[in-house]
């Protein structure tokens, strides 16, 4: 069995193109527009007229949208080659926007290339991969969180439409969308993972309403989308607005989150780097009792522990993403999936903090990056389901590969094992004996 860790030479070409973009022509939008504009409003002319031109580079070098297939105008790469565009990406907040691939829209518009109709996809997906808008992903729920189980937004048919009633929270940069794909129940008479529908919903229709906006770190800025809390108040969809069939919504909701929990765990890697990055440029630049900082014992540890993880973690993500392409369900290797999901915070818990801490006062201002970084680690914790719902499925998945043993001692257990070998032992040289 090969393996090769290599890339090849052509799509390294492109890795080495969008890594040089992204840092001479990409980074600069984050300084300029910081706290003045976001990546989702497409209203802004300002920012739309610097960030038009860098996409025409991006789709002439055939690297827009490339989660969609060719006959959607992507490129229709594997999870492989998107984990290694995305761990770049990762570095600046305007790249996905840049290059087509921000989320939630990313995900809503593979679940339209899967499940939408015609008309579906020349009304909802194809001005959103011409970044003509912007769109939400409304799951969670303020009584159940991230577990379906206990969803109440309900929808029912009434004739030609689907009337829609029940709340939702966390619904991420509603304030700029166009629509929305909400899930809903539609048969509150069974499991979930039949009853629950997806729902297009058109962003100010009417009986939707804004509770209010909320905002990760307790602050906001222009440029924050900021994170809806929905009600729905009667509000009706037409019946053709159902994405997929009626019942299929959970089965949506995972095909959307998996190549997207992989896509996050690739850009965590890219932000933790920028973290180590950061780092060792501080710890070789700036001297404390005598010597450089970078001459601590307890510095060195820091790189080199953080180093380590970040290369663990980068094959553990790298690994799963070509399990994703050789196997092309993402329910075979859910573990892999929950897997990335729970070690993505932890990488960025440790390698974070350690670039903070070694800036000393100055990495906890809003003068180095180092802060909005911290404040990644719980949401990445929390999104597309809590670390510990994660941690449960891998261990069911592990413990599914064993089964109990028999009698008083474990199956490990060396005075009963060793009855058995010497007895086999035995055996071998009584037969050796007799072969002499």
């Amino acid at each position: 069995m090969a393996i090769d860790f290599e890339v090849e030479p052509e799509f390294q070409e492109k890795l080495d193109w969008i890594e040089e973009f992204v840092k001479t022509e990409v980074e600069p939008l984050d300084l300029y527009f910081r706290g003045e504009a976001s990546p989702y409003d497409k209203k802004n002319e300002t920012a739309q007229a610097l960030v038009r031109p860098l996409q025409k580079q991006v789709q002439e070098k055939e690297l827009w949208a490339c989660h969609i297939g060719p006959e959607l105008g992507g490129r229709g790469y594997g999870q492989v080659k998107l984990a290694l565009m995305n761990e770049i990406l990762g570095r600046s907040s305007w790249a996905p926007s840049v290059f087509g691939c921000q989320a939630p829209d990313s995900g809503n518009a593979e679940v339209l290339a899967h499940y939408g109709t015609d008309e579906q996809k020349r009304r909802y997906l194809e001005p959103l991969l011409r970044s003509e808008i912007s769109t939400t992903y409304a799951m969670t729920e303020p009584q159940a969180g991230s577990d379906p189980s206990y969803f109440t937004c309900s929808a029912r048919r009434d004739g030609d439409e689907w009337v829609i009633n029940g709340e939702k929270w966390f619904a991420s940069n509603y304030k700029f969308a166009d629509f929305l794909i909400a899930m809903v129940i539609t048969n509150p008479d069974v499991p979930v993972y039949k009853g629950s529908s997806m729902m297009l919903v058109p962003h100010g229709v009417e009986g939707l309403e804004l509770v209010r906006n909320s905002h990760v770190g307790g602050g906001a800025s222009a440029d924050s989308a900021g994170h809806a809390y929905l009600r729905f108040n009667d509000v009706r969809v037409p019946a053709e607005n159902l994405l997929g069939d009626e019942g299929s919504g959970f089965k949506i909701a995972q095909t959307r989150l998996g190549g997207g929990r992989v896509h996050h765990g690739m850009r965590s890697v890219g932000m933790a780097q920028r973290a180590l990055d950061m780092m060792c440029e501080r710890v070789l630049s700036r001297e404390t009792k005598g010597s450089l900082i970078a001459e601590k014992q307890s510095i060195q540890h820091w790189v080199a522990d953080s180093w380590i993880q970040i290369q663990q973690f980068r094959l553990q993500v790298l690994h799963t993403a070509w399990l994703i392409d050789k196997e092309g369900d993402y329910a075979k290797i859910r573990q892999h999936i929950a897997g990335v999901k729970v070690a993505t915070p932890k990488v960025l818990m440790d390698v974070v903090y350690r670039a903070l801490h070694s800036h000393g006062s100055l990495g906890v201002t809003d003068e180095m990056p180092l802060a909005n970084m911290w404040m990644a680690v719980p949401v990445m914790g929390i999104a597309d389901g809590p670390t510990e719902v994660h941690k449960n499925t891998i261990a069911k998945t592990v413990l599914k590969q064993y089964k109990p043993h028999d009698g008083l001692w474990p199956s490990a257990h060396i005075p009963s094992l060793m009855q058995g070998a010497r007895a086999h032992i035995e055996a071998r040289i009584e037969n050796e004996i007799a072969n002499l």
